[in-house]
């Protein structure tokens, strides 16, 4: 390995020390201005270390264009999303006291982030082990910032953390990691401001709900990753950056498209809800990680013995075959069974209890969802 390398492993190594440091003992860096005076000591110890190289990559100006393009589609989606959901007015940020403990200090700390990033990626040269090094490191100053805001005394708690923080933190550096590698630090640093402080700008945002953010906030940055990728990929084979452009509007929408349905379908907002199956209750006909997506517009009245509905109880969703159905003076009472289960199920569902009947499968995609729960459930 050689000596440079060495340098670097052992000043990554003693960056993460202080990390551990500060999670276990000190537990300052949540902090945004300690943040950036810590950012800002790191860098002027990898200039003195390392030197500092200047930001001489081509392209930087069509990328930046091309996630213009990106994010004004996506904000059109989004806020298309908020007429069906509702919106919302964000906290005022806009103040002397907002702009001084808030939005300043945080717009330091991104540049800060993304420039350093982009400093240490220039000393990897080629090395994948030192690249995912340093994407491992910003993964971990990420969630300094967010970790003192978490609690982690249940099982619950923890998976909370994981679906709400820890995986739009690493979809994030992963894209900024590969973006810094082939473009350099200010694509980063523009969409990063965008995307995190829209927010503080806007008047009103539409009132997706912490589940529905965090699976935009994991997609999104694989849309710009995407984008970086197949605009290299074409720029190997000489194909002119014109045709790039005209391309962006048509693989980028369909693209955010993609996101928002999944988003659509997992919110539970709109008509149709998308549930992942965790029992087998229902074998041979829906197995343990099928989605099942359910129509929540059914009108109870029209449903019938045979059909499978969704409904909650005991505080979970299941989803079960109709078995019989009893009117009494124009109440409805749904008997259901699981098509695996040798009996029918020892409890009446209401109408008001019953979300929908379900109309599709999709084998295996809830598989995810059905390994966290089950690891931290």
């Amino acid at each position: 390995m050689k000596r440079s390398y060495i340098k670097f492993l052992i000043f990554s190594i003693c960056i993460l020390i202080v990390l551990l440091l500060n999670s276990f003992i000190l537990n300052i860096l949540g902090n945004y201005y300690y943040m950036d005076i810590f950012l800002l000591i790191l860098l002027i110890l990898f200039k003195f270390i390392f030197g500092i190289e200047k930001d001489g990559h081509r392209y930087k100006k069509d990328i930046i264009i091309n996630m213009t393009i990106i994010l004004f589609i996506a904000f059109i989606l989004y806020y298309i999303m908020g007429i069906f959901i509702g919106f919302y007015k964000p906290t005022n940020y806009l103040n002397i006291y907002g702009i001084t403990t808030f939005i300043i200090p945080f717009v330091v700390m991104i540049i800060l982030k993304e420039y350093l990033r982009y400093q240490m990626l220039n000393k990897t040269d080629k090395s994948k082990i030192l690249t995912v090094s340093v994407c491992v490191l910003f993964i971990l100053i990420d969630l300094l910032v967010s970790i003192r805001n978490n609690s982690f005394d249940s099982n619950y708690n923890i998976f909370m953390f994981i679906a709400l923080v820890l995986l739009p933190v690493i979809s994030r550096n992963i894209c900024c990691t590969f973006i810094a590698k082939k473009v350099g630090y200010k694509p980063n640093i523009f969409w990063r401001l965008i995307v995190e402080l829209y927010v503080v700008f806007l008047p009103i945002v539409p009132d997706s709900g912490l589940y529905i953010n965090s699976l935009i906030e994991f997609l999104f940055p694989f849309v710009l990753l995407y984008n970086v990728y197949s605009f290299y990929k074409k720029r190997e084979k000489n194909v002119p950056i014109s045709y790039i452009k005209k391309r962006v509007f048509i693989e980028i929408p369909t693209l955010a498209m993609i996101v928002f349905i999944l988003a659509y379908f997992v919110s539970g907002y709109f008509r149709f809800y998308a549930i992942a199956i965790a029992s087998g209750s229902m074998l041979p006909n829906i197995r343990v990680g099928d989605v099942v997506i359910v129509d929540q517009h059914k009108d109870y009245k029209d449903l019938k013995v045979g059909d499978v509905i969704a409904f909650r109880h005991d505080g979970l969703i299941m989803s079960h075959r109709i078995y019989d159905i009893v009117v009494v003076k124009g109440d409805y009472y749904f008997y259901t069974k699981g098509d695996a289960n040798e009996e029918k199920d020892n409890y009446v569902t209401h109408p008001e209890n019953i979300i929908g009947k379900v109309n599709v499968k999709v084998p295996y995609m809830g598989l995810p969802t059905v390994w966290l729960n089950k690891l931290f459930g």
